[in-house]
């Protein structure tokens, strides 16, 4: 799986579970640490977990583990590093308060209409 066709899938995943504002940055022209950021929200701490929960089981069935996970147990900000791709899972507020597509809005979004399970 290409690293693109895994931010789909994660995207897709996220939908799932009923995220909004779904949104694949491709990261490639400005940063060596990642290829993609998935950036998704959930309504509540509750629903950012389950939309984790969602990816880290699906993702952990085809044996691709995150390098590191992070916000869990808060549920504000939840970030699981992939390596190709980092998946971003917040609340409306925290990701209003972080504003992570301003801080990269010189980086293409790609298309989520490829995004399938």
């Amino acid at each position: 799986m290409t690293s693109l066709e895994q931010a789909r899938r994660i995207a897709a995943l996220t939908k799932e579970k009923l995220a909004e504002d779904v949104v694949i940055l491709d990261m490639r022209p400005e940063c060596s640490f990642t290829d993609y950021f998935v950036i998704a929200t959930g309504r509540n701490p509750r629903q950012t977990a389950a939309i984790w929960d969602e990816v880290h089981t699906q993702l952990k069935q085809q044996k691709l583990l995150p390098a590191n996970v992070d916000g869990v147990r808060e549920g504000a900000w939840i970030v699981g590093d992939y390596l190709d791709v980092v998946v971003h899972v917040f609340t409306p507020e925290a990701r209003a308060y972080y504003k992570l597509e301003d801080l990269w809005s010189d980086v293409p979004a790609v298309a989520l209409d490829a995004a399938a399970i």
